[in-house]
């Protein structure tokens, strides 16, 4: 190597103008020549210190030393001979350190090989600081490997991928999974020293080399498995095994995998033990979902679902399953005779189906809303299938607040209440329900029956927010009136001070019409003590209100009579008006007919002969006798005053025989009505729809109509129709006189 000099020389300018002369550069008249064996010792000396490295000799190694060598051959452009020369030493290294690990038999073959693998990293680490202005400075200009990545990628050629290791550990380290599979000790850290060996080397390598044979593997293996337990296990059981194996390869991984490989060992578990089984598991017989469900075991519901949430349609074949039971289940239930015998436990019943289907979603489905709405759906279904079940629920909380709730907890009431107006949801025919809960809580009112006045108007509230104030108007009503009539009656008594003694206390509820059900207004002749009474009221009340008319509700009413039987034995009853009609007859008889009871009372024939079986008939209660005996009422038959009655009880209620349901007269009578009082509320939903949209097709107009009423009920397509036609006539709406199928609104 040839160093320069610089030299220059001036030359004195004279004033004469002589020229100036420049400085120039010239070359050292020596030449200054490298030892041509500099390259080879100084590799030399670097190739014994990497021996001497990957012998463990390090320790007599002067790294200072060792660096400027390096530096010097990269500076004296022998950075390609260090390279290669680098790259020989190592792949022979490694080859010889193949053949050690080749040779090691059994359990040492991994041990050889993770021993092997930190010497290797250690030496590696030492090699690069030695050659680190090599890795900084030749290696970037000349595009190679970096020396640590060099190392690992022969480490992979030369030692993993070799002939005789590659396969070998893979089978080795396959055999060890499958070994822990089947509950014998394995070394998990040796195992986790091995596979992240494969990961350092980069993911491919970790890939190619395990992964894809494990994932391989573990499904051959868990295929073979899942046949065998879903032919020997019930569905429990095999879901118990199945969670049991997602949670053992989730720790698995955790252990000695890369975090990558999760998702993937438990997809090839899922698809081999759920997703391939998930139609013989929730049908399996005597043990499946359905099974699950009327046995109420919640943790292997609760299993189903987990399990069943991993796989893409494993929900919706739980709920699919899941909505078929619960319909079937509740269409059995609603069109069984015998429960339609009793409305209050045909009720109960669907009470307590939702609420185990609530508790079920709850505790095993983790509240799941599509599994709520797929109830909710099904008990909509089945619930409407009866045309009865709004008659049935309304009798339900009859029973309910006349005499279920007594000494219930305020808390516990709300519970009711809450359930009763979860099943009114369920109704579409909202209205039938308002109907007979009307005649209803009328009955409740005005016998005083009702359990508590804050239940009461806790329904109503609940009732209104759920419909409106329109539903409600009328039930409010009825309450205002309730209240009215006792400040009317104490003014009655202000003004009108009545006798004390035999002379009879009146209590008179006034009821406003509109606000109250319906009844037929009928004939009875009243006690003359009674009617003198009645007839001070009536005047009374029509001298203090103008333009009303009062017309007597005896039907509805209820008296409490003073009573003298044999030896002089007292007792005070509780009786219905007609009943208490009958009774005064035998202040001045003995014995009575049936016919001359009729022409002295002129209660209905139906009403009468309930009221006289109530008298005659009931065991405990009957205060007349009549022949011949017999449990039905005859128009033969004769009456007596019973002077052997007796009760343990001074005060004895006198119920009347009635039939908790209505009979079938009735109900047409009823269901008459409500198709009556929908009329004009589905001509309104037509004006109000014509009024904004001012021309529509029928389609739409259908459509429309059931989209406003169906909070209230389902108006049937014919009876929309019919409505369209009277408004026609009405000259609310007009056809058009191209397209018959569209309606105009006429201003």
């Amino acid at each position: 190597m040839t160093c320069s000099r610089v030299c220059g020389s001036v030359c004195k300018s004279k004033m004469s103008g002589q020229k100036k002369r420049n400085f120039r550069i010239e070359a050292f008249k020596h030449r200054v020549v490298v030892d041509p064996k500099y390259a080879d010792k100084t590799w030399e000396a670097l190739e014994h210190a990497i021996q001497e490295i990957y012998n463990h000799n390090a320790s007599g190694l002067s790294f200072e030393e060792l660096y400027r060598n390096a530096y010097n051959m990269v500076l004296h452009k022998f950075g390609e001979k260090l390279y290669s020369g680098l790259v020989t030493t190592m792949t022979a290294h490694l080859k010889e350190t193949a053949k050690h690990i080749e040779a090691s038999q059994g359990d040492w073959f991994l041990e050889e090989m993770n021993r092997k693998w930190a010497d290797h990293n250690k030496a590696l680490q030492m090699i690069r600081d030695i050659l680190m202005y090599m890795d900084r400075t030749f290696i970037p200009s000349t595009n190679k490997t970096p020396v640590h990545e060099l190392g690992l990628n022969l480490w992979r050629d030369n030692v993993i991928r070799s002939l005789k290791i590659h396969t070998r550990l893979l089978t080795t380290l396959l055999e060890l999974v499958h070994k822990e599979r089947t509950a014998e000790v394995i070394d998990r850290g040796l195992m986790r020293n091995i596979i992240k060996m494969l990961m350092d080397l980069g993911s491919k390598v970790y890939q190619e080399d395990f992964e894809k044979p494990f994932l391989t593997a573990s499904a051959n293996f868990y295929s073979v498995e899942s046949q065998q337990f879903i032919e020997c296990c019930d569905c429990g059981d095999y879901l118990k095994k199945a969670e049991k194996r997602l949670n053992e390869e989730i720790d698995r991984v955790s252990h000695y995998m890369d975090s990558k490989s999760e998702s993937k060992i438990t997809n090839v578990v899922e698809k081999e033990m759920i997703a391939n089984h998930m139609t013989r598991l929730v049908h399996m017989e005597n043990s499946g979902l359905v099974k699950m469900i009327m046995d109420d075991k919640y943790d292997d519901l609760r299993r189903m679902y987990n399990l069943f949430r991993r796989i893409s349609n494993g929900l919706s074949t739980i709920r699919d399953v899941m909505t078929s039971h619960i319909r079937e289940t509740g269409k059995q239930l609603v069109t069984d005779p015998e429960r339609l015998k009793d409305p209050v436990d045909f009720v109960q019943q669907l009470l307590n189906e939702k609420d185990k289907h609530d508790k079920i979603i709850n505790l095993a489905f983790n509240t799941d809303k599509a599994f709520q709405n797929a109830l909710n759906s099904s008990f909509e279904y089945f619930i409407n299938l009866n045309p009865r079940s709004p008659e049935f629920i309304s009798l339900f909380v009859d029973d309910k607040l006349r005499k279920g709730l007594k000494g219930v907890s305020e808390e516990d009431v709300e519970n009711v209440l809450d359930k009763v107006m979860m099943l009114f949801r369920y109704l579409q025919e909202k209205d039938v329900f308002e109907k007979y809960y009307k005649q209803h809580l009328a009955k409740r009112l005005l016998s005083g029956k009702t359990v508590s006045d804050d239940a009461e108007r806790s329904l109503i509230v609940k009732l209104k927010t759920e419909c409106g104030y329109q539903f409600t108007s009328k039930l409010e009503g009825m309450f205002t009136d309730m209240k009215t009539s006792q400040d009317t009656m104490q003014g009655f008594y202000t003004n009108y001070v009545v006798d004390s003694g035999d002379c009879p206390m009146l209590a008179v509820q006034v009821l406003t019409t509109g606000s109250w059900p319906t009844q037929p207004s009928a004939t009875c002749n009243l006690p003359a003590e009674i009617r003198g009474v009645c007839e001070k009221f009536r005047s009374y009340y029509l001298g203090t209100h103008t333009g009303r008319r009062l017309s007597w509700q005896t039907n509805m009413g209820t008296a409490d009579l003073k009573a003298t039987f044999g030896r002089g034995q007292k007792h005070e009853l509780n009786v219905s008006t007609y009943q208490m009609c009958v009774l005064m007859l035998f202040n001045n008889a003995d014995r009575l007919s049936y016919k001359e009871i009729e022409q002295a009372t002129e209660i209905p024939s139906s009403e009468l002969k309930r009221c006289l079986q109530s008298l005659a008939c009931v065991k405990g209660k009957n205060v007349l006798r009549k022949e011949p005996m017999s449990k039905d009422i005859g128009e033969e038959d004769t009456f007596f005053f019973n002077d052997k009655f007796s009760s343990k009880f001074y005060k004895v209620k006198i119920g009347t025989v009635v039939a908790q349901k209505e009979s079938e007269p009735e109900k047409q009578e009823t269901r008459q009505r409500v198709e009556e009082d929908r009329k004009p509320q589905v001509e309104a939903a037509i004006v109000r729809i014509m009024k904004s949209r001012r021309v529509l097709d029928h389609n739409n107009i259908v459509a429309e109509v059931t989209k406003q009423l169906q909070s209230r009920f389902l108006p049937n397509p014919v009876v929309i129709k019919k409505r369209i036609e009277s408004l026609i006539e009405r000259e609310f709406l007009e056809r058009d006189k191209v397209d018959r199928k569209l309606y105009r609104y006429l201003a």
